[in-house]
Order: C-alpha cells, then structure tokens, then sequence
C-alpha cells in the first residue's frame, strides 16, 4: 500500500526528464525490496514447515542404507509423507561414521512407540533419536559392531546382533545398556522381534537352523530347520506358526513351522535364471509377508525383479514386477496399500504398478534397505510399522 502510494505521488510531480529517469530508478529499487520481503517471507514459511512437530503418515528412510554408497540418497535420515504421494518432508542428520569421518553403512532401523524414539545402527553404533525434537539422544558403540535389530512390543528391550560375530546383545532401549549376551553360532546378522513378545528370531548367516531366543532368559529356547542353507532374510506370521526364510544359493524361498521346528517346503521361482548380484552373495536377499498374510514377495537380485507368491500351500508363482535396480529388501505399509523395495519404488501392491520413486530435496532417487513407517500426532508416534514385512493378520 505505502509502495503504490509513493509512486502515485511522483507520477504527479514529475516534472523533467530528470524526474523521470529518477522515477524509473527508484520504481527498480522498491520492486527489488518487495521481492526481498516475498522471499524472506517464503523462507520463514519453509522453516515453520521444517521446524512444526508433524502430524500425519511418514515413511523414515535411513541412508546409506546400501552399504556405504551416498549415491542412493546420501546420509541421514530422511523422511516422506505417504499420504502426499510419498513427497520429501525433510532430511534429519544423523551420526554413524567410519574411522576416518565418512559415513558408515546403516545396518538396522527400529522404533519404540513407547519412548518416542527411532534407533539406527550401523557397522559401529546405535543411535537413539527422539522423535518429536528429531535430536540425537545418544550414540553407543558396542564391542563386537551392530547389524539388524528389533525392538520388544512394549518398546523396552532390543535383540542387537553383534556384526556377523557369534553374539547377539539384548538392550535396553532408554539408556542403550547391555542387559545381556546371547552366544548364537558363528556370524550373527537379522533379528524379528515375535508379537507375543515371548520369543525374539535371530539368524546367523553362517547356520542352515533360525534360532528363537526366549525373551524371559534370554537364552535360546528352540531351532527350527535345518533350511537347505544358511539363513538368509526372513519373515514370519503375526502368530508366530509359520516362518519364511530366504537362504544362500536358493532363488526363492523356503518355509519352517515356528512350533514344531520343522522345514515344510522349498519354493522356486520358476522361469527365472539364477545369476550373479553385485551386493549380498545371494540370489534371493529380502522377502517379505504382507500385511494380511496372503502373499510373499520375493527379491531377485540378478534378474533386478520383485517376484510375488501366495503364502500358503501350494505356494503359488503369480507374477513378477521390474525394478529399476537390484532389490536387497523389501517391506510394507502397515495397510498392505504399498510395497517398498530396496530399490526406491512405492509399488501399489495390489495393482502390481510402480507408481513413484522416492526422490530426497535434490530430486536424487533415495534407496535403502532400512525403512519403517510412523504415524505421528503432533510429533509422537502413535503406531509404526517395521523394516521387516511381516505379517499382521492377528
């Protein structure tokens, strides 16, 4: 208003060349402060944004989340709306770094509902970050390095493996304490917390037989197998009755009784060569059961597709779906409406269609095999899913 009445005054009094050529130049100089003032005020809006504590569904994808690579989304944790086509909100930093200051592979990523917090483990660390102030609360190395992790449903206890060492460390989640040491087999790597929250599933690379600690001792009640080899990723029923195990050399999958502790079945992926894969050493690295426990979705890493099967005998091969690069992992949205590959698509899982990239603030492709969804209110979590597609039928 003070900007349109000033130049009115001297469109009035103009009474030269001389006024006008002056006209002009300060015409030039209020138009460039207003647009000083419009984009301080944009600025101010986008940090209002990025500061509010959020309310809504986030999916939080902690990088590098493909071994060390900052080409597939950088370092940090990075979060997206899921019910804005999945549209970058914001990059949370994070710590996690090798000796000489680059960062470190993330191994793992958890939450506990019940403290707020979301953790991340790399080759070296764990790392507890609250989840309203998005600060660091603490950061613990562990003698012996991190892998894949899971948290109690009370959110109160954490099964951390050991980096592919023959232990797993049971933790407390508040303080990052060791409560106590699991001595497993040989090379310690993925971990499943049950629902019931009695038993916690631990795989060892190094072992054809999936070991299920009880969570009261903490010590290793049961063995189910032996698969036809090592044991790969995995995932299990809501129940805790059926297990589904991928396992060295095999492209597809192989089905154990959680109860009983016997092998069921060996599934292939038919029309489909098995080949080499630049990450994992194995065919088949990620599975997943979706939510309503009526598909298993399988990663191929040669052939860089997601093979999908029923998940009940006999197992059926359904169809297939291209991928952009190689699949390392795969989980879902707690409603089954989406799949997310390692690789960086959303996939609408019931059309079988790609239907986005995940791209950060740069417009990057993020990729990850570390990703858990959240819905918050007001900066709290209220539920979360799990990095594992596990089933949630009961």
């Amino acid at each position: 208003m003070i900007m349109h009445l000033l130049i009115r005054f001297i469109q009035k009094n103009m009474k030269s060349i001389e006024a006008h050529y002056f006209f002009r130049l300060l015409l030039s100089f209020l138009l460039t402060l207003g647009s000083i003032a419009m984009t301080a005020q944009v600025q101010t809006a986008e940090s209002h944004i990025e500061n509010q504590a959020l309310t809504g569904r986030f999916l939080y994808v902690a990088t590098p989340g493909i071994r060390d690579y900052l080409g597939y989304g950088g370092h940090g944790l990075i979060v997206f709306d899921i019910d804005n086509n999945h549209q970058f909100v914001k990059r949370i930093p994070t710590k996690g770094y090798h000796p000489d200051g680059r960062p470190a592979n993330v191994k793992g990523v958890a939450v506990s509902q019940q403290l707020n917090s979301i953790y991340i483990s790399t080759l070296y660390s764990l790392q507890r970050i609250d989840l309203e102030t998005e600060k660091l609360l603490w950061e613990v190395p562990y003698a012996g390095g991190c892998d894949r992790m899971s948290i109690s449903p009370d959110g109160k206890i954490m099964y951390l493996p050991s980096l592919e060492k023959d232990f797993w460390n049971v933790i407390q989640c508040e303080s990052g304490d060791v409560v106590a040491k699991i001595k497993v087999h040989a090379r310690a790597h993925n971990t499943i917390y049950g629902s019931s929250g009695q038993w916690a599933y631990m795989a060892d690379i190094a072992s054809p037989f999936l070991h299920v600690a009880d969570t009261k001792t903490h010590t290793v009640d049961r063995k189910i197998g032996p698969f036809s080899a090592g044991v790969r990723p995995f995932t299990i029923d809501s129940s805790e009755t059926r297990v589904f195990v991928t396992v060295n050399e095999l492209l597809g999958f192989e089905v154990g009784d959680l109860k009983s502790g016997e092998k069921l079945a060996s599934v292939k992926v038919l029309g489909w060569d098995k080949g080499p894969v630049r990450r994992h050493g194995n065919p088949s690295h990620g599975i997943g059961l979706t939510p309503d426990e009526k598909e298993i979705w399988v990663c191929d890493g040669h052939n860089m597709r997601m093979h999908i099967f029923g998940a009940h005998p006999p197992y059926q091969q359904q169809t297939t779906i291209p991928l952009s690069d190689m699949p390392g992992w795969v989980t879902f949205s707690m409603d089954g409406q989406y799949a997310y590959p390692s690789s960086g698509e959303v996939i609408h899982a019931k059309r079988r269609e790609v239907l986005y990239l995940l791209k950060d603030e740069h417009y990057n492709t993020v990729s990850s095999e570390k990703m858990v969804e959240i819905f918050k209110k007001e900066g709290k979590a209220i539920a979360n899913g799990d990095q594992f597609g596990v089933g949630r039928l009961h």
